[in-house]
């Protein structure tokens, strides 16, 4: 989060950052398993996407209601990065 935070700081208006959430990195969105709701709050304020794959979410028999509101879905999470990446843009992989 800090990572994404100093890159905004850094460029500004200049950059657009999306943040592709599959597998168990989907945890960083669900209401009762984050711990980042507040930072999460305040990327999104500052034009910070934070997707989430549906194919995840089914495999894990997870409801959508159980995804912060602040979260985008998408089908796929590994076709989206694939898909941005083909249009230019940069790909850094963080876990935890």
């Amino acid at each position: 989060m800090n990572n994404i935070k100093n890159l905004k700081e850094t460029y500004q208006q200049s950059i657009q950052i999306e943040v592709v959430t599959y597998g168990p990195g989907i945890e960083i969105l669900l209401t009762q398993k984050t711990n980042q709701k507040l930072k999460i709050m305040e990327l999104t304020s500052k034009n910070i996407a934070f997707k989430v794959c549906e194919n995840t979410l089914k495999q894990r028999k997870i409801f959508k209601s159980e995804v912060l509101p602040e979260a985008v879905f998408v089908p796929s999470g590994v076709v989206e990065l694939v898909d941005k990446q083909e249009k230019g843009w940069s790909y850094l992989k963080a876990g935890f």
